[in-house]
């Protein structure tokens, strides 16, 4: 029995070295310890009020600012899809878009309230149109449109990936419903250029549409979706394409159409002269031209200026609320009073 006790406890003394030994504690350090200096802001009433009144004071005016910028923008809005239908297709508009007889020329007068200095942008606006559709936003081939070696990568196209055997270029629903719409401006009878130079992204051409990328078999099978391109010129210079195929992610979205680089005066009468050609009949969709002026924070656009009103006059008003609680009951900085121990004492 002792002999069995004394080994017994032979034994314990090297199995308590080992086990010492390989410990899992880490090596003392103060990040490990969590002892590094640190800034522990201590906000105080006075603090507090003072962070309130300065993004208050900020906000406002940068809320008022961006408001009169958008309202020195002259933006004119003109629906047109069903005004630009003839009488006799009213109650089949969809025939109408769809045949190749019917005449789709369309004139529209638009009179100009205030004066637009020039560049005056011309957007088109489709409403009801869901370009972040998933599947139509995956129908596309980046690398075909970047370089000709990817020419016949078109795994992603379907259902517009080949014509008769032949890889589309572009191929995919997004280049295949390319807007085919066109306006035509003039001004007592005088016909107004309208440039299209620099509309689209300048990293888009130059990085996500090949110089060596030309059209081939571009809607040239049965179903004809939207516009045709010109084989002649690369996709790098096919501007309104790389403006389309940067894809909107609402339903309602605008899109540059060309620039108009002459001033408009108050009370001109612009001409639109309109080919109606692009089908939004079959799914509901809307159709609008738009003339815009710019402004230092772009086209016109209220939720900014009212956004930092909204929360300019909030942080002003949690100021005054807080100024006013602060000295109808003042609460001195570390009362011990107001701990929970002391407020209720044990026994009590």
């Amino acid at each position: 029995m002792k002999g069995g006790s004394a080994s017994s406890g032979g034994t314990d003394a090297p199995s308590n070295s080992s086990s010492s030994s390989r410990t899992k504690k880490p090596k003392y350090s103060k990040f490990t310890q969590q002892e590094l200096p640190a800034c522990k802001p201590i906000l105080t009433p006075g603090y507090v009020i003072m962070i309130f009144t300065a993004v208050g004071v900020i906000f406002i005016p940068v809320g008022l600012f961006s408001l009169f910028a958008s309202e020195s923008v002259v933006e004119i809005v003109d629906r047109y899809d069903i005004d630009c239908v003839p009488s006799n297709y009213s109650s089949n508009m969809l025939a109408y878009i769809q045949s190749t007889a019917t005449n789709k020329t369309c004139t529209r007068s638009l009179n100009i309230t205030k004066e637009m200095k020039s560049p005056v942008f011309i957007y088109y606006q489709l409403d009801n149109f869901y370009q972040n559709h998933r599947r139509y936003v995956k129908s596309r081939s980046d690398k075909q449109l970047r370089s000709r070696k990817y020419e016949s990568d078109t795994k992603d196209c379907a259902p517009e990936a080949t014509s008769k055997g032949f890889p589309i270029v572009p191929c995919g629903l997004t280049a295949w419903s390319l807007f085919n719409d066109t306006y035509g401006f003039s001004v007592k009878n005088k016909a107004l250029e309208v440039s299209k130079k620099n509309i689209a992204w300048k990293s888009d051409k130059g990085h996500k549409f090949g110089s060596d990328v030309y059209p081939k078999n571009f809607q040239t099978g049965e179903l004809i979706g939207g516009g045709k391109l010109n084989s002649s010129i690369p996709l790098s210079e096919q501007d309104d394409l790389i403006v389309w195929m940067r894809t909107a992610a609402l339903p309602s979205f605008r899109k540059l159409y060309g620039k108009i680089e002459v001033d408009l005066q108050v009370n001109d009468q612009v001409t639109v002269v309109i080919q109606n050609n692009y089908n939004t009949y079959s799914f509901g969709g809307k159709k609008k031209v738009v003339l815009s002026t710019t402004s230092w924070i772009g086209g016109k656009n209220d939720f900014l200026g009212i956004a930092y009103l909204t929360v300019g006059g909030l942080c002003l008003f949690l100021a005054i609320s807080f100024i006013l609680v602060y000295v109808a009951k003042p609460r001195p900085l570390g009362d011990p009073t107001y701990l929970s121990w002391n407020r209720n004492p044990a026994g009590n």
